[in-house]
């Protein structure tokens, strides 16, 4: 009976002994193959640099501006159309709206609620994500305010659109303002003095005050407007969509002070301060047209072709060059802004939309 419980003890012995060593060997593998398995490296981008936002490639493309080379690439963590993007006045971090939804084959119907749709904030050296706020609508961009104390966010609903308005050092929600109906763009006056939401649905622009964040006036404008653009001689250029055209809107009386027939698409409209020049991207044709005050009209004074469904146009900050994504061709145009000539196309990745430089 002895032998029997001998035999027995050594048998449970050996067993728990054979557990305890496998169990020590695939403790052992798996801190081998953490310590073969390196975290992330953050990116080192200490250099002025193009932020492009490829929308369905689903993520950012850095160009290095000495050399108009694409050196890093972004990942937006598995994020689906990421849309506009921008900086905050400290050049530290990034705003990028991520919409769930492709938008380069235009506006109708742009809004509701799907999967995924957010914010994402992004630091510009590192390119690591810092911070993801889930919205419950399409955020068509996210723009922080003249202090950098804040963030506002579009929400594009076609029954009652808002604006979100998010403190930026502990991202609590500030404030939900009601505007018109499928809201694209939120912008500011190249002041700060004022916020401008481009109505889709409505045909109108909201103004509103910053500090008190009341709605100030709602101003009517073309067809489908997507976004009130600023410039630097006191005006915002809404582009409509619908009715292929451009308001000027005067930032101290509110009013649309001259409306521009352009007879093809408008993707985008910037200001160039060097030469007075209002350019506006072609997107039905694939050029950059510019304009000049004539008198008191803004006359077209030619076009430059940069390529398919041209988009978003960004100037250097001495406004010598101009930067202009090309959703259909998968690139950025790179213009000399004194003699309007293509200087650079840089490929980058799939429908590039959004762009910034810093």
């Amino acid at each position: 009976m002895k032998t029997k419980t001998l035999i027995l003890n050594i048998a449970i012995t050996t067993i728990l002994i054979g557990m305890t060593s496998c169990k020590k060997k695939e403790a052992d593998t798996m801190e081998d193959h953490n310590q073969h398995t390196p975290a992330p490296v953050p990116l080192n981008i200490n250099y002025p640099a193009a932020y492009v936002v490829n929308g369905t490639s689903n993520n950012i493309s850095v160009i290095k501006l000495s050399d108009n080379t694409v050196a890093e690439t972004i990942s937006l963590n598995g994020s689906t159309f990421p849309h506009h993007i921008y900086l905050n006045p400290a050049k530290t971090k990034l705003a990028v709206a991520i919409t769930s939804k492709d938008l380069s084959g235009g506006h109708v119907g742009h809004g509701g609620s799907l999967a995924g749709q957010k914010i994402q904030i992004i630091d510009v050296v590192t390119g690591n994500i810092d911070k993801e706020i889930g919205v419950a609508k399409l955020p068509h961009n996210a723009a922080y305010n003249v202090a950098g104390d804040e963030l506002w966010i579009p929400q594009g609903d076609s029954v009652q659109g808002t604006v979100l308005v998010y403190k930026t050092s502990d991202w609590s929600l500030l404030n939900t303002i009601n505007v018109g109906k499928l809201p694209s763009e939120v912008t500011f006056a190249s002041n700060g003095s004022k916020v401008y939401v481009a109505n889709t649905k409505d045909g109108s622009i909201s103004v509103i005050n910053p500090s008190t964040k009341a709605v100030m006036q709602t101003i009517a404008v073309g067809i489908m407007p997507v976004g009130a653009w600023p410039a630097s001689n006191g005006k915002m250029y809404a582009d409509n969509e619908g009715s292929q055209t451009v308001s000027e809107i005067d930032v101290t009386t509110n009013s649309v002070t001259a409306t521009i027939n352009l007879g093809f698409k408008p993707g985008y409209v910037a200001y160039n301060s060097l030469n007075a020049e209002l350019w506006v991207t072609d997107a039905t044709n694939g050029k950059v047209v510019y304009y000049t005050l004539v008198g008191s009209i803004w006359t077209n004074q030619g076009n430059i072709t940069t390529g398919a469904d041209a988009h978003a146009i960004a100037f250097s900050g001495d406004g010598s060059k101009a930067y202009i994504t090309n959703q259909g061709a998968n690139t950025v145009s790179v213009i000399n802004v004194s003699n309007h000539t293509v200087t650079n196309t840089i490929n980058v990745g799939s429908k590039p939309n959004g762009i910034i430089l810093k």
